[in-house]
């Protein structure tokens, strides 16, 4: 598939994907990732290196973290220059208060969401990708 600029088509087709485990936001100040992590995210900042883990690896490591969150793929194959989509569902999200820290890869863009909100933030998500009309049917 070709990813897509069309703000419509990128809505109605986002396609939101919730995976299974918790993920949570570590900080390695000396820019080392410890043996048997396998990290979903990395990212150097000047402060450190910033991992997103599986909640699970880090409390069996007893690696300190912020942040428990579920992801939310959004399967749609999303042109890194599309304009607009994420402020369009990041707005809807801070409209009902849910904190939304955003992942754009190659293909998808991935919300981290936090944990006890992923039920709400998916029905939201799902009402944005709704054929117009179909909420009053």
């Amino acid at each position: 598939m070709e990813a897509s600029r069309d703000l419509e088509q990128l809505l109605r087709d986002m396609t939101p994907v919730v995976a299974a485990p918790a993920y949570v936001f570590c900080s390695f100040a000396d820019r080392r990732l410890p043996a048997g992590i396998d990290a979903v995210c990395l990212f150097n900042e000047a402060e450190g290196l910033t991992a997103i883990l599986d909640q699970s690896d880090a409390d069996r490591l007893g690696i300190a973290y912020d942040f428990t969150a579920r992801m939310i793929t959004l399967t749609v194959h999303s042109d890194l220059a599309a304009v607009g989509f994420l402020a369009v569902i990041s707005t809807k999200l801070a409209q009902a208060r849910i904190a939304c820290n955003v992942v754009s890869a190659f293909y998808h863009d991935h919300l981290f969401v936090p944990a006890e909100r992923v039920d709400d933030a998916m029905n939201i998500l799902r009402a944005l990708s709704a054929p117009l009309g179909a909420a009053e049917a």
